[in-house]
């Protein structure tokens, strides 16, 4: 596996595959793999000549100081995952490089972000779109594969790639989860032991949710997940939202979407974890 820092030797290289008429898929990630990453690293094996797996913690997204300095940084055992799984390229940028020039361009993609997280991250999404932009510039792939336990974040680079008609398309995996439920990720390696026994409810309120929709209306069925998940303190949940799982916005009946995703935001202590179901 090779593995790449220059932005310069990422874009050589990606030019001299694409000359050979070799397809790149590419994915990006912020690091901490784990079981989840590493399927969207087989998905793009067999689809693409080449995988190209990026590993930056992007500072531009986060809006807590603190969330960047704990991010996980496990760059050499990330390495040692990456190659076991034959991906062929490992492009690991610093911070200084990829924000060489302060950004003046800014994102606003409307009740797009809105919502959700973009309600409880300002900026958030324009850290993504601008990073993004910048590793799909460099990296020129055929496929880029993101998971859907950042749901919101996919709609949000759907949205990039279709205003400025990059020439790539986008898959999105089903969200890999532990044997109790809990969404994989990187986060959850900063959970308490304690914290770690009670954050599989995440998973279990969507759940709840889910089934008293069949027969509740949106508001009822919330107000009650909501009281299934007062019954654990160590839960501070900051939204839990039924939408539409195009526009995201919130729907006050099942049936006015065709699909609908249920969307769950909550810190464990200082652990900021989010969830989904689609349904």
């Amino acid at each position: 596996m090779l593995q790449f820092s220059s932005l310069v030797e990422i874009r050589n290289h990606t030019e001299a595959l694409r000359r050979q008429g070799l397809s790149i898929g590419f994915v990006p990630t912020m690091g901490a793999l784990h079981e989840g990453h590493l399927s969207l690293i087989r998905a793009a094996k067999s689809q693409n000549d080449v995988v190209v797996c990026s590993v930056f913690v992007n500072p531009a997204q986060f809006n807590n100081p603190d969330d960047y300095r704990l991010y996980p940084r496990l760059l050499e055992k990330d390495g040692q995952m990456l190659a076991q799984e034959g991906c062929d390229v490992l492009f690991a940028p610093l911070a200084e490089e990829m924000y060489k020039h302060k950004a003046k361009l800014t994102f606003d993609f409307g009740d797009l972000e809105r919502v959700m997280e973009g309600a409880h991250r300002p900026g958030h999404f324009n850290g993504v779109a601008t990073v993004v932009s910048k590793l799909f510039h460099l990296v020129a792939p055929h496929q880029a594969f993101f998971g859907q336990k950042d749901l919101q974040q996919f709609a949000i680079i759907q949205q990039l790639v279709l205003d400025l008609n990059f020439d790539l398309e986008l898959v999105c995996y089903p969200i890999i989860r532990e044997e109790d439920g809990l969404a994989m990720s990187s986060r959850n390696r900063r959970l308490s032991p304690e914290q770690r026994a009670v954050a599989p409810r995440l998973y279990q309120a969507l759940q709840v949710l889910e089934e008293k929709l069949a027969t509740q209306p949106v508001a009822q069925a919330k107000e009650e997940t909501e009281a299934f998940l007062a019954a654990f303190p160590e839960i501070r949940v900051e939204y839990l939202e039924v939408v539409d799982a195009q526009s995201l916005q919130p729907v006050e009946q099942v049936e006015e979407s065709e699909k609908v995703a249920l969307c769950l935001a909550a810190f464990l202590g200082e652990v900021r974890l989010i969830d989904n179901i689609l349904l």
